[in-house]
């Protein structure tokens, strides 16, 4: 427990120069993702989706970020849920990775697009069985009674399926996150964070630029 108090004090006092930034967020987003995972944070794929209704309502909620690389984020979630709805109505989305212990916080705006079917499928058949499962549960935002309900259609499901393969829900997808905008945020004691951001231009290079915390 010490060594690894000792590991987050060590990351804690880090100081972000444009020197050390590479050109590409993706290459920092990485590297601050492994040190999140070696750090042993809890949850370090957690990140925050605030997605905006028809009506410029804003939400947001905690999903897993399952798949990144340099066309964006990717996470999964039933179709006909809230934030899936709402992306149908407005794109625009923002995340946020909060690595508090770290002192460490990454934001992200873009707009999200649906992932194509190969691409969802093939990350369905990765999960284990009670994952996929889970996943026809989570097709909807709709209300039940209790939590005996959910309990009851698992089973079913769990019947349902006892002799072959889990199938993928048809109102169950992904979405990539393509970003315009990443920002690095390093905090400090003094008050003195450390803050880049990388902004996509006309020409889909990346500016960097320092912020003021």
């Amino acid at each position: 427990m010490d060594s690894l108090n000792e590991k987050h004090q060590q990351l804690k006092n880090t100081r972000l120069s444009r020197q050390n930034l590479p050109d590409e967020p993706f290459v920092q987003f990485e590297h601050w993702l492994q040190e999140a995972h070696e750090a042993q944070l809890p949850h370090p794929n957690a990140m925050s989706l605030a997605t905006v209704s028809a009506e410029g309502r804003v939400s947001s909620r905690m999903v897993m970020l399952r798949l990144f690389d340099e066309r964006g984020f990717v996470f999964f979630t039933g179709l006909e849920t809230q934030k899936a709805q709402e992306i149908g109505q407005n794109e625009n989305v923002s995340l946020l990775f909060p690595w508090l212990m770290l002192e460490r916080q990454v934001r992200v705006a873009g707009t999200a697009v649906s992932l194509p079917k190969a691409e969802t499928l093939q990350f369905f058949l990765s999960r284990s069985r009670g994952s996929q499962m889970g996943a026809w549960l989570a097709q909807t935002s709709d209300v039940i009674s209790s939590r005996s309900v959910m309990e009851s259609k698992l089973a079913e499901l769990k019947q349902k399926f006892a002799d072959g393969q889990v199938p993928i829900p048809s109102a169950w997808g992904g979405f990539r996150v393509i970003p315009r905008r990443i920002e690095f945020w390093q905090g400090h004691a003094d008050h003195l964070h450390d803050r880049f951001e990388y902004l996509l231009d006309k020409q889909g290079n990346w500016v960097i630029e320092r912020l003021l915390p």
